[in-house]
């Protein structure tokens, strides 16, 4: 049975396990279904995301083109302490940032790696820490918009991580760690601007499980532009990362808007 189409990041649904779908214009595939069977990815070509043309990907799914001028894709997406709809200054597009950003931001604390600090729209729970693999995670604060979160995030960053260790996380390499007392601690590196959000005992701590049959010792990306073409067993699926049987992992995000097929 095959499959083909534009690739963009895994849909997940939350359960015990978390499951997985890759979704294309016409059809579907649940991921936890294929555990242990053989699969196949062959690179067709490129569509980006934004125009929908057959242009090389630069980034995050866009051409050259797109990247360079999308209001999805401005500095402050990455950087959230940037944010300036909320003094309605213009970036790439106010009336897209404005819809963004003047919105509920959540600045957590999450277990993947590492403890590590980051933001995510009220939306985006608890769709954000799956896709970073995350086994737990737990909110530190609500903002009214994407600027205060940064500046928050910005703070906390001297105390904790702000990226994954891509490879630990893989492996399954995570330290016991109680994050409902990290949040306390957090709560003390605060910037004053959003200390009137903080309450010091009123968060939910989230668990997660991600359906994994054996976890590699070693981990070596699949790249599509330098193998067009792989064939593995599947032995699991966490964050947005395929892991096969021989420790080559694909980080399905990375190659969004390659054209493939999957081949069952």
């Amino acid at each position: 049975m095959t499959y083909e189409g534009v690739l963009t990041k895994m849909q997940t649904e939350l359960a015990n396990p978390i499951q997985y779908y890759l979704v294309f214009e016409n059809s579907f595939l649940n991921l936890n279904q294929l555990l242990d069977k053989e699969l196949e990815i062959s690179f067709q070509g490129y569509q980006c995301l934004h125009c929908g043309k057959k242009k090389k990907i630069f980034r995050q799914g866009y051409c050259y083109d797109c990247y360079m001028s999308s209001a999805s894709v401005g500095d402050w997406i990455m950087k959230p302490e940037l944010s300036t709809a909320h003094l309605d200054i213009e970036d790439r597009d106010l009336d897209y940032e404005r819809k963004v950003q003047l919105q509920p931001h959540i600045v957590y604390l999450a277990l993947s790696s590492e403890v590590k600090v980051g933001v995510t729209r009220g939306t985006q729970i608890p769709t954000r820490w799956i896709d970073q693999g995350a086994v737990q995670a737990i909110p530190i604060l609500e903002l009214p918009n994407r600027y205060l979160a940064g500046i928050t995030e910005v703070a906390l960053k001297d105390n904790y991580a702000d990226k994954t260790n891509w490879q630990k996380m893989l492996k399954n390499e995570v330290p016991q760690v109680d994050l409902i007392q990290e949040r306390i601690k957090a709560g003390n590196f605060l910037p004053n601007e959003v200390r009137d959000y903080y309450a010091e005992n009123n968060s939910l701590l989230y668990e997660f499980h991600y359906p994994v049959l054996t976890y590699p010792k070693k981990v070596a990306s699949l790249s599509l532009d330098k193998t067009p073409f792989f064939q593995g067993k599947l032995s699991g699926i966490k964050g947005q990362y395929l892991l096969f049987q021989d420790g080559t992992v694909f980080n399905v995000r990375t190659f969004e808007g390659y054209v493939v097929k999957f081949s069952l």
